[in-house]
């Protein structure tokens, strides 16, 4: 999960640039509908409000039939849900029901056949938007933004290294386990590869195809001297992580230097390394008092009003005196220097405008962070199975009155004597803490009143919105994947340390620092771990889904030491910007990317994003719903709009003109200064749900003008979106989904959970 930079919109932009070509025909606007003779034009809705998976519209729309032949122009409201599609930025209009209809000027008969016929026949074409259209709407709105509270935000502790080092994240004091038919043993609470010669005393740790030698866990060297048979091992470890790519154009591009070993610095409780190629090198930032440095991945600011550094992590600004010596504060985003929001958008510390409060670009990333991720679940057909470390164990949910289970991988809460899971964002619920388990209907109010302390927050951002007695509609905002809006930006984390459980199995828990998590107005979130592919483990029982959430974790930027030392996040930040997508990239033996946590499940999903799912066995048997025909593009500009009483207007060069219908045919007339145009009864409000989004009120030219800007800006973020589609940053797990079952026994004959490392 954001988010796409709005410098040098242009202003002749009418189409979206979309990977494959069906994409592109279903978002582009207006769309027409032919039917017997009669022919209405769409154009872009305009969004009014939008509440969980609800959405309130209007879209002027033109018509014409055999015997009316020039166009009558109007407006229609509807009601509909939305289906999203994260990985595609798409927005699929469900169940719509046009619930009003406005034609000026023309007479009731006409008026009344005309809305017969729309009410009739919009609900049968399918339509969609693009999520960035959509937010570009939103933008226009006065949003309730969901805000979190009370995140941890006390700095972890900063290591600041002025020569290639890298991080190694220890979960605790390390756990090991044995190695059958060795005399080596595992770190087991660790995504890295660090071993234990038993008989020498020694610690061994592999980085792609370095290796590091400790006598004390603590201080460690680069060796060549390796064990054979732990080479062995190793390779097997890790697996396809280890293979060789090629370097692109961008990562040519940003190489510093060939053939670096890297210094490390092993923590086992919060950490943030941010590092410098050499000693600092700070440059200006155009028309600031700011000076960024130059010679870093790492967004690192110096203040020259104040003298202070400032360093962004997480979502998160800490400021210090010293670099090396700290301490480091926490900076509330109301405290940010006034400077700082005057950050040049095109510049080189342009990426950074999405974390301070107050810029478009962090109200791109709060509106985003209330879209939610939709999905149909099979109630027959979705399974959970829950596995505990010996007998279930539960403990208090902060001062309520729920007790979340603390010895299995899964979120399972003791709610009023009935036992709730929330399993990759759907809800189970059973008598019994171990099933069996049927899917929820209904989500107990109390949830919400899970603390940010407790190591469940997450799944308060999960929700259920309809159900039938075959399907229940699901969804959940990026606060499930630890995404949180909070006090006009977005953070990464909560920021509490969560202890994990110790037992026969290891289950991690969430973390927020350690791993260099940086957000992108493209992309997301995303982690740059300080070294390329060969770092981290997965198939050798390594439980990667514990620290990152649902869905995994990311790759990152794909910065390090693999070919040379590279700036990843920031040469990724103005790839997005300057590339073209589809063009081919080192990664492309990598799975596809996916933002969507319903991939991960193997059954039970039938539709989730532009897909459709046998629910029994997990495969895409669709990408479309077929059901129902598919408007067309109307081959004209989409320059027409609606403004809240129905008057409708058309842009003309830098002007708006009202548009009338009388006597059969289309006069414009350009409101004179102070007009306002006629008034209507606004269609009831009664049978609508709640408004979460509410639209000012004004109307006429000014709200043409308003909403012609937001169409500008979504096709516009749209564009920088399908340009910077990964070609830096890729994610697990694939779009093939996973077996639910847990793994296979590792090499060392130890099983696991899906998220857990079997201790001994």
């Amino acid at each position: 999960m954001k988010n796409w930079n709005r410098i040098g919109i242009s202003l002749t932009i009418m189409a979206c640039f979309f990977a494959n070509a069906a994409a592109e025909e279903n978002i582009i606007w207006p769309r027409l509908i032919e039917k017997e003779g009669t022919t209405v034009i769409i154009y872009q809705p305009q969004v009014e409000s939008l509440s969980a998976n609800n959405m309130e519209s209007r879209a002027a729309v033109s018509v014409t039939t055999k015997e009316q032949t020039t166009p009558v122009f109007g407006a229609m409201w509807f009601d509909c849900q939305i289906s999203t599609d994260m990985d595609d930025r798409t927005v699929r209009l469900l169940n719509m029901e046009v619930t009003a209809a406005k034609f000026p000027d023309v007479n009731a008969d006409k008026i009344q056949t005309l809305s017969d016929f729309l009410e009739e026949e919009v609900p049968n074409w399918q339509m969609e938007l693009s999520l960035d259209q959509l937010l570009a709407d939103l933008d226009m709105t006065e949003v309730q933004i969901e805000l979190s509270g009370n995140l941890n935000n006390v700095a972890p502790e900063i290591i600041f290294a002025t020569s290639p080092t890298m991080l190694i994240m220890v979960d605790g004091d390390p756990l090991f386990e044995e190695l059958d038919k060795t005399n080596y043993e595992r770190v087991l609470n660790t995504p890295y590869f660090i071993v234990r010669d038993t008989k020498k005393g020694t610690y061994y740790i592999n980085g792609g195809k370095q290796w590091y030698v400790s006598d004390n866990f603590d201080t460690w060297k680069a060796t060549s001297k390796v064990p054979k048979k732990l080479k062995q091992i190793a390779e097997e470890a890790m697996g396809e992580e280890n293979e060789s790519t090629e370097t692109s154009a961008e990562e040519e591009e940003t190489i510093v230097e060939e053939d670096v070993i890297p210094a490390l610095v092993l923590r086992t409780s919060p950490a943030e390394l941010i590092q410098s190629d050499g000693e600092p090198e700070f440059e200006p930032v155009e028309g600031t008092s700011i000076l960024f440095m130059s010679n870093t991945a790492d967004d690192i600011l110096m203040n020259i009003d104040s003298q202070e550094y400032y360093i962004l992590v997480a979502g998160r600004w800490y400021s210090s005196k010293s670099l090396t010596d700290g301490p480091w504060a926490f900076v509330d985003p109301e405290n940010i220097p006034e400077g700082f929001s005057t950050i040049p958008a095109d510049s080189d510390m342009g990426s950074v405008r999405s974390s301070i409060a107050g810029t478009q670009e962090a109200r791109e990333a709060l509106l985003e962070n209330q879209i939610p991720q939709t999905a149909e679940v099979d109630r027959a057909e979705a399974k959970l199975e829950v596995s505990y470390d010996g007998k279930p164990k539960f403990e208090k949910v902060g001062d309520t009155q729920m007790k979340y289970a603390i010895n299995t991988d899964k979120s399972v809460l003791l709610i009023d004597k009935r036992y709730f899971c929330c399993d990759n964002a759907i809800w189970f619920e059973s008598d019994s803490p171990s099933g069996p388990w049927i899917v929820s209907t209904e989500v107990p109010g109390s949830i919400q009143e899970i603390p940010p302390e407790s190591p469940v927050y997450n799944v308060k951002y999960v929700y259920i919105y309809d159900s039938t007695p075959e399907v229940v509609y699901v969804g959940y905002t990026p606060g499930y994947v630890h995404s949180y809006s909070y006090r006009g930006c977005v953070y990464y984390g909560t920021g509490y340390y969560y202890r994990p459980w110790y037992g026969a199995y290891y289950y991690p828990r969430p973390v927020t620092y350690g791993y260099s998590v940086h957000w992108n107005p493209y992309t997301g979130w995303g982690f740059s771990f300080g070294a390329s592919y060969g770092w981290m483990t997965y198939g050798w029982g390594s439980p990667y889904r514990g620290w990152w959430g649902p869905t995994g974790y990311r790759y990152g930027y794909h910065y390090g030491y693999h070919h040379g030392y590279s700036r990843g996040y920031r040469a990724g930040y103005h790839a997005g910007r300057r590339s073209s997508y589809g063009r081919p990239t080192p990664y492309s033996h990598k799975p596809r990317p996916t933002n969507n946590v319903y991939n991960n499940r193997a059954q039970g999903v039938r539709r989730t994003g532009n897909n459709t799912y046998d629910a029994r066995t997990g495969n895409r048997v669709a990408s479309a719903d077929r059901s129902r025909p598919s408007t067309q593009p109307a081959n004209r500009p989409n320059n027409v709009y609606s403004d809240r009483n129905g008057n409708i207007y058309r842009k003309d060069g830098n002007d708006f003109s009202r548009v009338e219908n009388g006597s059969g045919a289309s006069r414009e007339n350009r409101p004179s200064k102070g007009q306002q145009p006629s008034t209507r009864q606004q269609p009831s409000q009664s049978n609508r749900s709640s408004n979460s989004y509410t639209r000012p009120g004004s109307s006429g030219a000014s709200n043409a003008s308003r909403d012609y800007h937001s169409r500008s800006q979504g096709v516009a973020r749209s564009q920088q979106y399908q340009r910077s589609k990964p070609q830096y940053q890729q994610s697990r797990p694939s779009t093939t989904r996973p077996s639910t079952r847990s793994a296979s026994p590792s090499r060392s004959g130890s099983s696991r959970s899906s998220a857990g490392a079997r201790r001994r």
